[in-house]
């Protein structure tokens, strides 16, 4: 397979660059209107879940009970205050008028004590804007245009819960430019020095904009047939621009190898693809793997992820594998001009030094051989660190995130915080409750009897119901007409008030809800609300999340075992990428549940964490510490092939990749810490916290765990029964099989010493030109044990 796109792209590279360009112009028109197509709501509801279905029961029959914009009304004189009152009540009319309003409930119509706050200075109109998001949002942005701001003796703003979506949307859109100004130019300063040439470090980048432009155009024919949220962006930039750079790294480093033994560009490219590019394949297929598992929760902000990131992993490998090699191959030794470093250089007088490939292959030598050496307490040291990081963990709390995670100053977060503050939770947090059964045909006393019920739970201050008002067990307000609307053909609808204190999605109001549902009763009922919504959503989590972590799981140890043909560093591979995202989630839980560092990052904690996010950064930092572990174990397999011993084949597979890794986990951190400056809570957590989980695999567990325990399990890692070892050597030929080192043509190969020990060059012996990575005879592995027992 692999020689097979050599082929295409060494002999016809100028076709494959024609063929890519029109097929990117074509991705840039039809990608040009995604935003238009995503969805701003936050995605983590159950579409089949009870709260989900009562919910659209009651925005059909009980519009006015599902408000979704809110006008927050300022009188200086009072809310009370005759003009005030008539300029409120005209407002509330004529937005009643609007033709996109469903309902519309205020202060001034109903006299109701909790839409007014506190000191009377503030009072609540209520309307339901119908529609979808895709509807409802740009119909709420009209009335906020002409109902905010000043009118007479009043001033007037805008919330709700449309009006936070549309300010996350815009929020979003604009920090998405910051972050691409931001990230760009680091990157690419980033590259130039790693790289040493300013034209390797475009190539990078050019990888990245086709696999972000390409996704852009997938998503908008995605988004025509089911919802995809708009925080999928992020994924796209983060994971466009992170894997194209690990891909182009690998794939450049290895062909400037080959043309500096003496390749001419067309070998050096079939070289490159066959080795680089077999790991580009594994681990595009180990993300890939690890991102699709969301598809299998049906909430659409996880399933928007899986998307993106299927997508752009895809398209990243696809441009590596193809654009990169056919741009090699017409660039030849001009992948190397335009050195800045070399100028500098000059300038000082300074004495050329060895190249960054070998001095970064001496640093990452003496660093090995110094864990191996003390394997044991390097292993232990990790092990504690890891675990001690992820221990806050075990006091998460869970939630769904809320107007909260808008930055202060905008003013639908202003409106809803004025609310919780002043008009306390009964204004927006009620917990709402439908009984699917004609009020004709119901018990009157059971509908009595439920109602008392509710009222004496723990933290319920009254529940509304066509009865009337009951509090503490009793019916304390007799019906009126207002209750005789909480009852449409075969549904009555009911009203669970929270205590004052009870926040509308806090762990108190979950707690309401699973009570309210434990309530025995004969009728036939169905609980809905935001705390409602959390609680299922927790339930799909957990109901899906055994089979997804088996897929995962599964699904690593297959590609694992296809890469290295051992059993045990599947195994190992597993539990290294689990361990390096225990920093993450701990530093999640003490940083937004706890609110640590809340001011310098510019966030307002909330003391939980969004349901469905723990979920997207496992995916996503699961899989690109397998893209890291891939990377090593494709290198290590590689070298144990060509000299047949173990600990020359993890200190050389560290070396030649440690450096690779290390730059790629730097540039990916770069981006996703320039994704985690937006002011959108959410945002900032998955950027920050994923660019901790890569620098702490690219460090703690690549740098000290892996080559430390690896030392412990010695030639029992690459352990497999003899019919799994056949297997692996037929799938591999099928693949493609990797070369071994360059072949360096200004010297015989036989004459440098097998162990890198005492390779002039600080390189090890590479076998005869031809030789694959079953080529190294049982003379070098003899030479290469002696060499080990004289150290």
């Amino acid at each position: 397979m692999l020689d097979a796109l050599t082929g295409l792209t060494t002999r016809r590279p100028w076709w494959v660059l024609v063929a890519a360009l029109l097929a990117v112009v074509g991705a840039v028109v039809l990608g040009s209107g995604v935003a238009d197509r995503l969805r701003a709501g936050q995605g983590t509801e159950d579409p089949s879940s009870e709260s989900a279905l009562a919910g659209d029961v009651l925005e059909e029959h009980f519009p006015d009970s599902r408000p979704n914009l809110i006008l927050l009304v300022e009188a200086e004189e009072g809310v009370d205050d005759r003009e005030a009152a008539g300029t409120a009540l005209g407002l509330a009319e004529g937005l009643a008028y609007e033709d996109s309003v469903a309902g519309v409930t205020s202060y001034w119509q109903t006299g109701s004590e909790e839409l007014k706050s506190d000191d009377g200075s503030r009072a609540l109109i209520a309307a339901h804007v119908s529609g979808t998001e895709d509807v409802a949002g740009p119909a709420v942005a009209e009335i906020a245009e002409e109902y905010g701001g000043e009118h007479g003796p009043l001033t007037v703003s805008v919330g709700g819960q449309t009006a936070v979506l549309n300010d996350i949307e815009s929020t979003i859109a604009d920090d998405l430019l910051r972050s691409e100004l931001i990230a760009l130019p680091l990157t690419l300063l980033i590259l130039v020095w790693v790289y040493g040439s300013v034209v390797s470090a475009v190539l990078p980048l050019l990888v990245g904009v086709v696999a972000i432009i390409g996704t852009n155009a997938v998503l908008y024919v995605i988004a025509g047939f089911t919802d995809v949220s708009v925080f999928a962006q992020s994924l796209t930039i983060a994971l466009g621009l992170g894997l194209a750079i690990d891909y182009a790294l690998l794939m450049v480093r290895r062909f400037r190898a080959e043309l500096a033994a003496g390749a001419d560009p067309r070998t050096a490219t079939a070289v490159t693809v066959r080795t680089a590019g077999r790991t580009v394949v594994f681990s595009a297929l180990a993300i890939s793997a690890a991102l699709a598992a969301m598809l299998l929760f049906p909430l659409y902000f996880l399933r928007s992820f899986a998307y993106a990131g299927v997508t752009v992993v895809t398209l990243a490998a696809l441009a590596s594998l193809v654009v990169l090699p056919a741009l090699l191959t017409l660039l030849g030794h001009r992948v190397n001009s335009l050195d800045p470093r070399r100028l500098l250089r000059r300038r000082d007088g300074a004495a050329e030094p060895l190249s960054p490939e070998d001095a970064a292959d001496r640093r990452w030598q003496r660093l090995t051989r110094l864990v191996m050496r003390r394997a044991p307490l390097f292993a232990v040291v990790a092990l504690i660190v890891l675990v001690v990081a992820g221990l806050p963990f075990l006091r998460v709390e869970f939630g769904m995130a809320d107007d909260r995670q808008l930055p202060s100053g905008t003013e639908s977060r202003q409106v809803m915080d004025v609310i919780r503050d002043d008009f306390g939770s009964t204004a927006t947090g009620a917990v709402d409750v439908l009984v699917h059964s004609p009020p004709e045909d119901t018990d009157t006393d059971d509908l009595e009897a439920y109602a008392s019920a509710l009222s004496s739970l723990d933290n319920v201050e009254e529940v509304r119901s066509p009865l009337g008002v009951h509090t503490d067990g009793a019916n304390t307000r007799a019906r009126t007409p207002v209750d005789a609307l909480r009852e449409s053909e075969d549904l009555a609808y009911l009203q669970v008030m929270p205590a004052p204190g009870v926040e509308d999605i806090s762990p108190q109001s979950q707690d309401l809800v699973r009570d309210i549902r434990a309530v025995d009763t004969p009728l036939e009922t169905s609980v809905s609300g935001q705390a409602a919504a959390v609680v299922d959503a927790q339930a799909a989590i957990a109901e899906q999340l055994p089979l997804a972590l088996t897929a995962v799981v599964a699904s690593m140890l297959v590609l694992v075992y296809l890469l290295t043909g051992s059993l045990v560093l599947p195994l190992l591979s597993v539990l290294f990428n689990g361990l390096s995202l225990t920093a993450m989630f701990g530093a999640v839980v003490w940083v937004f549940q706890d609110g640590n560092l809340s001011g310098p990052l510019g966030f307002t904690p909330t003391g939980f964490i969004d349901t469905a996010l723990p979920v997207l950064m496992f995916c996503i930092a699961f899989g690109l510490s397998m893209d890291y572990g891939v990377f090593l174990m494709s290198r290590m397999r590689e070298e144990y092939d060509r000299v047949g011993d173990h600990r020359a084949a993890v200190e050389l597979g560290l070396r030649r990749t440690g450096g690779i890794i290390t730059a790629a986990a730097v540039t990916l951190a770069v981006v996703l810490v320039a994704i985690g400056a937006s002011s959108v809570t959410n945002t900032m957590m998955l950027g920050w916290g994923v660019a901790l989980a890569v620098v702490a695999d690219a460090t703690v567990v690549r740098c000290l765990l892996v080559p430390s325990v690896l030392r412990l399990t010695g030639r029992a890692t690459w352990w497999a029964p003899a019919p799994l070892r056949r297997f692996y050597r037929a799938f591999d030929a099928t693949l493609g099989e990797g070369a071994a080192e360059p072949v360096r043509r200004d010297r015989p190969t036989g004459d440098a010493p097998a162990h890198p020990d005492t390779a002039a060059t600080g390189r090890p012996a590479t076998p005869e030109a031809g030789s694959g990575p079953t080529g190294s005879t049982g003379h070098d592995r003899k030479n290469t044990e002696v060499a080990h027992a004289r150290d």
